[in-house]
């Protein structure tokens, strides 16, 4: 039991890495000058990729912490 939920903790690591490293900056630029900020992307970001990556991570956060814990008490 305790050598899967260490395979699966490893994966979600990896998993964490992977979206993190994918995702954008959170910084807006010049664009917020101009307002370009508001284009149908950005009020729509939670049907884009970049929504999808931060729900994605999201998850992935969740689950590191949760098995984290399970591996902690089992030991």
């Amino acid at each position: 039991m305790k050598m899967a939920l260490t395979i699966v903790f490893i994966i979600i690591c990896l998993a964490m890495v992977v979206l993190v490293t994918m995702q954008e900056g959170k910084d807006a630029g010049l664009g917020t000058i101009s307002g370009m900020a508001d284009t149908y992307w950005g009020k729509n970001k939670g049907r884009s990729m970049e929504g999808k990556l931060l729900k994605a991570t999201t998850v992935c956060g969740i689950l590191f912490f949760v098995v984290g814990v399970v591996l902690c008490v089992i030991q």
